[in-house]
This record gives structure tokens, C-alpha cells and sequence, in this order.
């Protein structure tokens, strides 16, 4: 690996080849679905909320690389966390899309997307399962879009 680049795209692309909780879940407490017109991403994200945490999450859907990738390391980013904790890493993913300032240190693998800010159009695909993992944690049953 030469650069930290070449690290960021391996990450994207190892997570959009290789979903990690892709699927569903028996045991869903919330669940809400997504869908990026522009580009044609769909996806469901089911959570199990279990003594106020996140115990299992799990999405499926079809995707673009980076709107696969983002809901994989989303629901590895939220698993064992409560709902708030889980919000305030949207935000702060969301920041890392939208506002010309350096990833917060706390993302860890999610800082792979700063990169995308550089390209609007990519930013929806990289924030639609966030969007809809928002939707899910507040019982939103109205389908998620990114317009």
C-alpha cells in the first residue's frame, strides 16, 4: 500500500464487495427504508434495540460501491451502541460530507468517506443508510429519500 488513499479506497471497496451485516433480522424492533433516486440505491436497515442499545443491525437493499460500503460500516459502527450514540455518529459522519473540515478522530474507519465531500452527487449515496438508520431509531415509516 502506498498511500493513505490507496488504504481508503481498499476499505470502500473490500466493504461493497463484502457487506458485513448484510441481511435481515428475526428479532427487528425498528426498520425503515431508503432510496437514493439519482443513482438508484435502495436498501431496508432493521435494528434490534435491546436494554437501550443497538444488539443487531442489518440491511439489504442494492447499491452503488459507496452507498454499499457505507451501510457496512455504518452497522458496524452502531452495533453495542444506544440510539443517541448512534445519532451523534450520523452527525458527525454527516459532517464529514458536508463541511470542509478535517474528519473527527473518533470516526475511525467511517473517515474513509472524506473523500466524498469532493464529489456532491456521491454524498447522497454515502448518507442514504445513515439517513435511514435516523428514520429507524425514530420509528419514521414514511420511506426515506435522499431528494
Amino acid at each position: 500500500m502506498s498511500t493513505l488513499s490507496d488504504l481508503y479506497q481498499e476499505t470502500i471497496v473490500d466493504h461493497s464487495k463484502r457487506p458485513r451485516n448484510r441481511g435481515t433480522l428475526a428479532h427487528a424492533t425498528h426498520s425503515a427504508e431508503g432510496h437514493n433516486p439519482l443513482c438508484g440505491d435502495r436498501l431496508t436497515l432493521q435494528l434490534e434495540i435491546d436494554n437501550g442499545r443497538v444488539a443487531n443491525v442489518a440491511f439489504q437493499g442494492q447499491g452503488c460501491a459507496i452507498s454499499t460500503a457505507s451501510a457496512s460500516l455504518m452497522t458496524d459502527a452502531v452495533k453495542g451502541k444506544t440510539p443517541e450514540e448512534a445519532e451523534q455518529i450520523f452527525a458527525k459522519f454527516h459532517s464529514l460530507l458536508t463541511e470542509d473540515k478535517l474528519p473527527a478522530p473518533d470516526l475511525g474507519k467511517l473517515a474513509v468517506f472524506s473523500g466524498v465531500r469532493e464529489y456532491p452527487m456521491r454524498v447522497k449515496c454515502a448518507t442514504l443508510a445513515w439517513h435511514t438508520l435516523h428514520a429507524a431509531l425514530q420509528n419514521e415509516h414514511k420511506p426515506v429519500s435522499t431528494e
